[in-house]
């Protein structure tokens, strides 16, 4: 698993809250900053998963035009400003100018509280 998160200068420590669980709707997706670490979230189904928010192909925002990021399938994110498509549980690229590109994961958890927090169990 890449770390590259931890390289931000206000990368949050193992165990911090990002947010309630129930703010990721099924299906949905959730945008966050946590001390200037912009993260980005997603659910489908049981899976959920935390990337940092920021395209690798032009580093803005996977949502800066839309929140419409996950496929009706909810295997795929894509980036609303050029297309690139990424898979949505290893967050590497497989469309557009997505392909040899790969979103860098935060290691997240639900705790027993219903809370998502950064950190593997």
């Amino acid at each position: 698993m890449h770390e590259n998160w931890k390289d931000c200068p206000s990368a949050p420590a193992e165990g911090v809250v990002i947010c309630e669980a129930s703010s990721v709707p099924p299906g949905g997706v959730f945008s966050v900053d946590i001390n200037g670490l912009p993260v980005f979230l997603a659910r489908s189904g049981e899976h959920l998963v935390a990337y940092v928010n920021a395209c690798p192909h032009q580093f803005l925002p996977l949502d800066y035009r839309s929140s419409s990021v996950l496929s009706a399938d909810g295997r795929t994110l894509r980036c609303t400003n050029h297309q690139a498509g990424f898979d949505l549980m290893t967050g590497e690229g497989i469309e557009g100018l997505g392909r040899d590109c790969v979103l860098d994961p935060v290691p997240i958890h639900e705790d027993g509280e219903g809370r998502v927090v950064v950190g593997a169990r």
